[in-house]
């Protein structure tokens, strides 16, 4: 591959991303010069409409794609020339290819979330699981939950009307009547085995729990997209009453994994990429 491999990142409030590290770090093992840069809306004091001239920047100026972050993930479905089968069944984008003159959306974050729980969470309960956001990342980890095999998949969400859309589409892709969307946290929170947090609340950017902490209970394992920082606000409290959890390092390293693939064409190590993460974060 001539000359360096430039990619990125285009979101809000992203300058404590770990993705510039495990990609960097993965490429520098394998000898590939890579650069992947921060195009971080917040820093650069723009708002999300700012996405088409930003996503038009980065394949005008050469690179080979972007990865897509809050809250650009549906936004940016308009901007594209093809989506793969899992970004268009999930309505959410998180890595756009830039190759021959089109822009190319796929989605890696209901793959890394489903390895992640797969070995972090392996053998809990998944009866009835509470999601609780129902936007680009919660689309991702709900189409995550339906082949992981869940049994009820509740959605919660600031916006009612976004997860009951949402529990219409899985519904139509499942073919029955597996999720259901609910504007009361404390009810499902009484009768599900797990909460997933797919929103961006307990980033710094975005402080606070998506659940009241009094409505955990031991019984309860709770799983986290959220990773920096990795500690979250929900974990600490999940631990306090004796909650499994999982944090959001796991699946910040498999979604990158697959990026790293889409990128480059290379085949990554996801093992050294774990490593390179744990390395990071003192984990």
């Amino acid at each position: 591959m001539a000359g360096k491999l430039r990619v990125g990142l285009i979101g809000a409030g992203i300058q404590q991303s770990k993705s510039p590290f495990l990609h960097m770090e993965e490429a520098r093992a394998q000898g590939l010069p890579l650069s992947y840069e921060l195009i971080d809306l917040t820093a650069r004091g723009l708002g999300p409409e700012a996405l088409p001239d930003l996503l038009a920047g980065a394949e005008t100026q050469g690179f080979a794609g972007v990865n897509i972050t809050h809250p650009c993930k549906q936004r940016v479905i308009p901007l594209l020339d093809e989506l793969s089968e899992d970004a268009a069944q999930l309505g959410a984008v998180n890595t756009v290819l830039f190759r021959d003159g089109r822009r190319i959306g796929h989605n890696t974050d209901w793959s890394g979330f489903a390895e992640s729980f797969r070995r972090g969470l392996p053998d809990v309960a998944f009866g009835n699981v509470l999601l609780v956001g129902a936007g680009g990342a919660g689309a991702a980890v709900a189409h995550a939950c339906l082949r992981l095999g869940v049994g009820r998949l509740w959605l919660h969400d600031a916006d009612t009307a976004r997860a009951e859309a949402l529990a219409a589409d899985l519904n139509a892709r499942a073919g029955a009547a597996l999720a259901v969307a609910t504007p009361y946290l404390a009810s499902a929170m009484a009768q599900v085995d797990g909460l997933i947090n797919a929103t961006p609340m307990g980033m710094e950017a975005h402080p606070g729990l998506p659940v009241d902490p009094g409505l955990l209970t031991a019984r309860h394992w709770v799983a986290e997209i959220v990773y920096f920082p990795l500690e979250t606000a929900l974990l600490t409290a999940a631990r306090a009453r004796g909650c499994r959890v999982l944090d959001g390092g796991g699946m910040a390293v498999f979604q990158a994994v697959a990026a790293f693939r889409l990128f480059t064409g290379r085949e990554p190590d996801a093992g050294r990429m774990m490593a390179h993460f744990a390395r990071m974060t003192g984990g």
